[in-house]
């Protein structure tokens, strides 16, 4: 696989988030809750990463480095589903786009090299759209519905900021262990933290609605799915940034999807009104061009 290929994996990704997200936003139409989606979610995520252990690994790691990196993508996950649980897909997904400045800045931190000015550059573009996510033109009408943008902000940057140390150790420290055993403990130690989260589930999972499990399959699924393909680009190739970069264009996907096919899936921020949606468009094209800066 060629360099240039092996982008083709995050952005593969990047679609199967926004479509994965969109199930579950479904599914907590029926109540599902966000500890219960994490659950399930993290379970397929594992299931969906252990036959890469097939791939064989080269031995030459330590323990405690696949465990702290699925701390730290436990951590960005549960954010995640809390922001997309409490707000807009549109808003959420975008934000989760400042992941790839993160990636930028941390590893800038880890190496000898001086953080360039157009990261800076970019970051500040990052802080602009997240304004443009975050506003309402004048007299534009709200919704029936409190979407809690502050909140679904907060917890999409935590997870952006978990998921992209997360991803610098990912490059650091899976060519030592190989691919096909770093990813299959750090996402197996995923699932198994996951378990910390029965104690605080509304109700039991024999308690979800049975309208409710197709989607929420399908969207655990997409999501297993599509951080394999991350982890395999970044652990195999070791180019964090350029993957992210790719990546993030799910932010571009997401406001798109819910434009034009969200009443599909019962999403109502159509609802919002094209002036709110205009705004968050340009929004995700403010972030992908921080993302370009930082590429180039």
């Amino acid at each position: 696989m060629s360099t240039s290929l092996h982008l083709l994996l995050p952005l593969a990704s990047s679609l199967g988030f926004v479509a994965g997200v969109l199930l579950l936003k479904r599914s907590a139409a029926f109540g599902v809750g966000v500890w219960r989606t994490t659950f399930i979610a993290n379970l397929f995520l594992a299931i969906c990463v252990a036959p890469f252990w097939l791939l064989g690994g080269n031995g030459g790691g330590l323990i405690w480095q696949p465990l702290v990196t699925a701390s730290l993508f436990f951590v960005g996950q549960v954010a995640t589903f809390i922001a997309i649980d409490r707000g807009d897909v549109s808003v959420a997904t975008p934000v989760l786009g400042a992941k790839i400045i993160l990636v930028a800045l941390i590893s800038a931190l880890l190496l000898p090299d001086p953080t360039p000015l157009k990261w800076w550059i970019a970051a500040a573009l990052s802080t602009a759209a997240i304004v443009l996510l975050n506003r309402r033109p004048p007299g534009t009408a709200g919704t029936t519905t409190n979407r809690n943008i502050g909140v679904t902000i907060i917890a999409a940057l935590a997870a952006a900021l978990a998921f992209a140390i997360c991803d610098v150790h990912v490059q650091k420290w899976a060519p030592a262990w190989g691919v096909g055993h770093f990813l299959p403990i750090m996402f197996g130690t995923v699932g198994v933290l996951s378990f910390f989260l029965i104690p605080i589930f509304r109700e039991p999972l024999r308690k979800i609605k049975r309208p409710a499990w197709p989607w929420l399959i399908g969207g655990s699924v997409l999501l297993g799915l599509q951080a394999a393909g991350v982890g395999i680009a970044i652990g195999a190739f070791g180019d964090a940034t350029a993957v992210n970069v790719v990546y993030s264009s799910r932010g571009l996907w997401s406001v798109l999807a819910v434009w034009w096919v969200g009443h599909w899936f019962h999403n109502d921020e159509q609802n919002l009104g094209p002036a709110v949606l205009r705004l968050r468009l340009w929004g995700a094209g403010l972030m992908l061009l921080a993302i370009a800066l930082v590429l180039v």
